[in-house]
C-alpha cells in the first residue's frame, strides 16, 4: 500500500490562535434523550487512503444504528492540511472529529483547539499501547487517541541472500551486519542501499540507544546531537552506510529507493512497506524473490529501534457535539473497527492484542514486533520547524559519512537547529 503518512511535517509559522474555540458555547452538546441524538450530524475528516470505503461505510451504520444520528466523512489531501485545519478549528463550526498526524499532535494541543479526552481514555484506553498513545498526550492529559502507526522493516531480495548462502534472517544487529558483509564478498549485488540522508531510520537509530533529538536548556529547548547516544547511533548508521554505493547526501525518496531496489541488485533496503509495493510496480518480477523482516536490535530479545508515522483521532474543543463524538470514538476505536483498519490497509493497530489481524501480511508482520520500542521525533510544539528544508539532521548525517566526527557535525548544525527550535509557533 503506497500512501503518504506524513506524520511528521512541520507545522510552523502555520498556528493562528485557536485557543478561543473551546466548547464553552452556550448550544452546549445535546444530550442523548430517548430518540438518542436523532436529526444530528457529526462531521469527520480522515485523510485521503486512510480508510477504505467499506469501513467508513460499515461504521456509518453501526454509528447510526447507535446513535441515531448520521456522520458525515470529508475526505482530506495532506497538502495544505495544517492551515486547512488551523483555520478551521477557529472557525464556528469545525470538523467534529479529524484525524491528525501523531507528531502534529502537540501543536494543536497547545493551542486550545483540541479537547480533553481524559475521560474517553478511562473508558476504553487502558489497553492502547503506551509507545502509540505517547503523541496523543499533552501536558500530562488525553488531547487525542491513538489511531494507528506503520514503521520501517528490512526488504530483502530472497534470491541474492541465497545465492550468498545465507539460510535464515538475521536477529541481532551484528547478524545484520555480517550477513551484508557475506553478500558483499559472494555476490555482486550491493549489499544494502541506504543514502545517507535516510534520517527517520536514524531517528530509529537514536530511538534504540534511548537518545534524544532535543534537551531541556533552562526554558527552551535546544540540540542534543552532541549526546553521546545520538553518536552511537550515527556511528551504527556509518558502518551500514559503508556497506552501500548510495550517495551521501540524498535521502530515500530521490531517487525512491524501490525502485532501486526494483532492479534486483541489491540485497535490502530499509523502508516502508509500501516500498515494497513500489518495487513490484516498477518490476513485476522482483515480487517472488520480495521478503520482509523486522530491523533487528543490538540483542535477539528487542528489535531496533524505530519511529512510528501514524495518526490519531481527535474532537474539535469547539464542536458542539464533543459527547456525540465521543460516540463515534468509541466504535471507531472498538476491536471490531480497529482490527479491521488494521487488516484492511496493513496498518499497526492501537492494541498489542489486534496485531493478529495483520496475519498474511508479509510487511505489516514484521514491523509488527518493533513498534513496541518505537517513538516519535519530539513531541514538542516547537519541533515542527526542524524539519523544513535543509534539514539539519540531514546535514548532520551527511557532515558524518563525509569525514566529520559526530560531535564536530553536531557544533556545524548546532547554530541552526537551535534558531529552528526558537522559532514562535
Amino acid at each position: 500500500m503506497k500512501r503518504k503518512l506524513i506524520a511528521a511535517i512541520g507545522i510552523a509559522g502555520m498556528m493562528v490562535s485557536i485557543a478561543a474555540c473551546g466548547g464553552d458555547s452556550d448550544d452546549g452538546d445535546k444530550k442523548a434523550g430517548a430518540d438518542g441524538y436523532a436529526g444530528e450530524t457529526l462531521t469527520v475528516w480522515v485523510m485521503d487512503g486512510s480508510s477504505p470505503d467499506d469501513w467508513q461505510a460499515d461504521l456509518a451504520k453501526e454509528f447510526e444504528a447507535k446513535t441515531k444520528a448520521k456522520v458525515k466523512f470529508e475526505i482530506q489531501k495532506w497538502n495544505g492540511i495544517q492551515q486547512k485545519l488551523t483555520t478551521a478549528l477557529s472557525e464556528e463550526n469545525p470538523p467534529d472529529v479529524f484525524e491528525i498526524g501523531n507528531t502534529q499532535t502537540p501543536a494543536y494541543a497547545k493551542t486550545g483547539g483540541l479537547a480533553d479526552l481524559s475521560d474517553l481514555k478511562s473508558e476504553i484506553g487502558k489497553d492502547w499501547s503506551e509507545s502509540l498513545n505517547k503523541s496523543a498526550v499533552f501536558d500530562g492529559k488525553q488531547y487525542a487517541a491513538p489511531w494507528f502507526v506503520v514503521n520501517r522493516t528490512v526488504i530483502y531480495n530472497k534470491k541474492i541472500w541465497a545465492d550468498a548462502g545465507i539460510k535464515e534472517t538475521p536477529k541481532t544487529r551484528d547478524e545484520f551486519y555480517n550477513d551484508l558483509k557475506t553478500i558483499g564478498e559472494k555476490t555482486d549485488a550491493e549489499p544494502i542501499y541506504l543514502p545517507g540522508q535516510n534520517w527517520y531510520h536514524f531517528v530509529g537509530l537514536v530511538i534504540g540507544e534511548g537518545g534524544e533529538l532535543v534537551k531541556k536548556d533552562g526554558d527552551k529547548y535546544v540540540s542534543n546531537l552532541d549526546d553521546p547516544k545520538v553518536a552511537a547511533a550515527t556511528e551504527t548508521y556509518k558502518k551500514f552506510q559503508a556497506l552501500s554505493k548510495a550517495p551521501k547526501d540524498k535521502d530515500e525518496a530521490t531517487p525512491q529507493q524501490g525502485e532501486i531496489f526494483a532492479k534486483g541488485k541489491t540485497g535490502a533496503i530499509i523502508g516502508m512497506g509500501w516500498e515494497g509495493g513500489t518495487a513490484v510496480t516498477a518490476n513485476p518480477a522482483i515480487e517472488k524473490d520480495l521478503g520482509y523482516f523486522t530491523i533487528p536490535g543490538a540483542t535477539a530479545d528487542k528489535p531496533e529501534g524505530v519511529f512510528l508515522g501514524g495518526s490519531n483521532l481527535a474532537v474539535a474543543a469547539g464542536s458542539k457535539k464533543q459527547d456525540l463524538a465521543k460516540e463515534f470514538l468509541k466504535i471507531a476505536l472498538s476491536d471490531k473497527f480497529e482490527g479491521g483498519l488494521a487488516k484492511a490497509n496493513g496498518v499497526i493497530p492501537n492494541k498489542e492484542a489486534l496485531q493478529s489481524n495483520l496475519e498474511g501480511n508479509a510487511a505489516a508482520q514484521a514491523a509488527a514486533p518493533a513498534s513496541k520500542f518505537g517513538d516519535t521525533t519530539p513531541l514538542i510544539p516547537e519541533w515542527a520547524a526542524v524539519e523544513n528544508d535543509p534539514n539539519p539532521i540531514k546535514t548532520y548525517l551527511t557532515a558524518v559519512l563525509k569525514g566529520k566526527t559526530p560531535a564536530e557535525a553536531a557544533k556545524q548544525v548546532e547554530g541552526e537547529f537551535n534558531k529552528r527550535l526558537a522559532q514562535q509557533q
